[in-house]
């Protein structure tokens, strides 16, 4: 008696569908990272008074060239800090402001050199700031709600970034996958 007659048809349907039904999981699996662009009916967007406040910064920010006086409260780390943003006598939201280009090493770090080396980046960073004088531009939203991505200057430093650059504090950063600071942290180091 052949094999097939026996399993049924049901059997046969189930079998030729689930090379199918496969690909169907492995085109959903590849589309979940879109989730965060499309508002899906069961996800709730973040709802905080520090996302309402970056969203109000960058969406009032209107012109790149256009420089919004700051006045920076605390460091958070070699790219980020925290600062009141003057958009109008009554408008002073408090957000968080990651340096555009940059990327530092994190203070929640993966080896001890790491760790030293974002003491040393935010160090810098707090002395740059402490020039005075801080405007933020080019301000744009951050990957991260709560926070906004812009270029930064001081009364003495043109560009914060650049500078950080310069000094060796930092390393380049234009978005996508970043590598940790752990396997060449002897090379980065500044002088």
């Amino acid at each position: 008696m052949n094999t097939d007659r026996r399993r049924g048809p049901w059997r046969r349907l189930i079998s030729s569908a689930l090379p199918w039904i496969f690909v169907a999981c492995v085109v959903a699996a590849t589309n979940l990272p879109v989730r965060q662009w499309i508002n899906w009916p069961w996800s709730r967007p973040v709802d905080s008074q520090a996302a309402r406040d970056a969203e109000m910064v960058w969406k009032h920010a209107g012109n790149s060239a256009v420089h919004q006086p700051v006045d920076v409260i605390r460091t958070i780390d070699g790219d980020t800090f925290e600062a009141r943003v003057h958009l109008s006598p009554r408008l002073e939201p408090i957000t968080r402001i990651r340096l555009r280009g940059i990327d530092a090493p994190e203070l929640k770090a993966s080896c001890a050199q790491e760790l030293r080396m974002a003491e040393a980046a935010t160090g810098a960073l707090r002395a740059l700031l402490s020039e005075g004088g801080v405007m933020i531009f080019n301000i744009g939203p951050d990957k991260y709600a709560g926070r906004v991505v812009a270029d930064v200057a001081t009364r003495r430093t043109g560009n914060v970034s650049a500078a950080m650059l310069t000094a060796g504090y930092v390393r380049g950063y234009g978005g996508g996958h970043r590598n940790g600071w752990c396997a060449n942290a002897s090379e980065a180091l500044p002088k």
